[in-house]
């Protein structure tokens, strides 16, 4: 499967960042924070690619030590990194600037802790996987403004075959440890996995 973010042309990058500057406004400071070193290595380029200036960091502590030393005018934040939570990096953020626009990318067991991350201030969550794309009008929505539904959101079947998917594939596709993980029985994950994808 493609990755979009890494899709750009040459063309495409010198569009997007013309486009992008023009939207972005005077302070292009964008901050990631994820735990995912690919994932956030390919956003980051894309970013940079629509007119950001960015800096990325791969755990709590990195995130809070970057947002302290430069607060950035935007933010995207995964709520769950290896060394405790995105929240923390939302809270040194706001002790130092109240006008971040923040984006929290969760999992899909983790939309009532992207409620609360809202409280603390972050303006909208994208469940992941997001692409670049959903980031950026994410990033850039004014206002009240929400971000637009995808023109085609997945059901909630595929929705709970892609969390399946991913807590197999964190056990090293071991089926007794994936069903303990997800409280479920042995011979119903068997069945789940043996099937093709749901649409």
């Amino acid at each position: 499967m493609i990755d979009r973010s890494d899709a750009i042309t040459a063309g495409d990058r010198a569009v997007a960042t013309t486009e992008g500057a023009s939207d972005i406004g005077d302070d292009p400071s964008l901050l990631i924070v994820d735990d995912d070193g690919p994932f956030v290595r390919r956003l980051a380029r894309a970013m940079e690619a629509r007119g950001f200036a960015v800096e990325i960091a791969e755990s709590v502590a990195e995130g809070r030590a970057r947002a302290a030393a430069r607060p950035p005018k935007h933010a995207v934040i995964d709520l769950r990194l290896g060394d405790g939570n995105g929240l923390d990096v939302i809270e040194t953020i706001r002790a130092r600037r109240d006008d971040t626009r923040i984006i929290i990318l969760t999992g899909y067991g983790n939309i009532a802790t992207a409620v609360t991350a809202v409280k603390l201030g972050a303006i909208d969550y994208l469940a992941k996987p997001a692409d670049a794309d959903d980031i950026f009008n994410a990033l850039l929505q004014r206002g009240d403004e929400r971000a637009m539904l995808p023109e085609n959101p997945m059901s909630a079947d595929r929705v709970r075959w892609e969390h399946i998917q991913r807590v197999y594939e964190l056990c090293e596709r071991n089926v007794s440890e994936t069903a303990r993980q997800l409280n479920m029985h042995r011979r119903t994950l068997q069945r789940i996995l043996a099937k093709r994808a749901p649409k």
